[in-house]
């Protein structure tokens, strides 16, 4: 599929970064939707900068996000792919926890990433179908102390990958949740770099350490590079195992 156009939303810097540079270095041409309207703040992208399309975008602005997908669509030739990354984590004690700040977490992680899904279908239905990744957590079948509105969020994820598989499967559409454990990037540096966290970390992951953002943007630019098309509807947990450990 390389020479493809794919979508990545939160594409200026963490994991949206690594898999916005990932999919490059592969051949694709990625439309990098982001608050900064700017290229992956990352080490490798500048010698890449042809191949990335910036759009300044709010994912929360539905209007916005449709604007970009035609505009990317029109300077391409087309979408055939796209993968939601863009999420915020907002924590603390679920007894005093805003409901304002809850409604928050759902609406980037979730009522967002649902938009962006729809807003890309006719897109992909023109190039007879095309793959869709969600980038979830395993926070979604954790139980995690002070992350009820993170947890919430990407537990949604997960369904709304199946039924949006389910529905858009007959069109050649394949859409799948990419639930990563804990990945050294800003968002969750403050507890990977922790000694009680770093060590909690090596005593229940396999690999006895954290992902690496490369680790994710490898897994997720596999799927489009394969293109398998009855890989669809599903979650693929990449934790080091974290998720299963005793």
């Amino acid at each position: 599929m390389p020479n493809s156009t794919i979508a990545v939303t939160g594409a200026s810097r963490g994991l949206g970064a690594a898999i916005a540079l990932e999919l490059a270095t592969r051949g694709f041409t990625v439309g990098c939707l982001a608050r900064s309207g700017g290229i992956p703040d990352i080490e490798g992208a500048s010698a890449l900068a042809d191949r990335f399309i910036p759009l300044k975008c709010d994912v929360t602005d539905e209007s916005a996000l449709a604007q970009c997908f035609s505009e990317l669509a029109r300077r391409t030739g087309g979408i055939d792919g796209l993968v939601n990354n863009a999420g915020i984590q907002m924590g603390g004690a679920s007894r005093a926890f805003p409901t304002a700040d809850f409604e928050r977490v759902l609406r980037v992680n979730t009522v967002a990433l649902f938009a962006a899904c729809r807003e890309v279908y006719p897109y992909l239905q023109q190039r007879n179908g095309g793959i869709i990744v969600n980038i979830g957590s395993f926070f979604a079948e954790m139980g995690a102390k002070g992350n009820v509105a993170y947890s919430a969020s990407k537990a949604a994820i997960g369904a709304i990958t199946r039924c949006l598989a389910a529905e858009w499967g007959p069109h050649g559409i394949s859409v799948l949740n990419v639930a990563p454990g804990y990945i050294e990037t800003d968002m969750s540096r403050g507890y990977v770099g922790s000694p009680e966290g770093a060590a909690r970390i090596r005593a229940r992951t396999f690999t006895r350490r954290a992902g690496r953002p490369d680790e994710v943007a490898r897994t997720v630019a596999a799927i489009f590079t394969e293109k398998i098309e009855f890989l669809t509807g599903s979650t693929i947990t990449l934790d080091g195992g974290h998720g299963i450990s005793l």
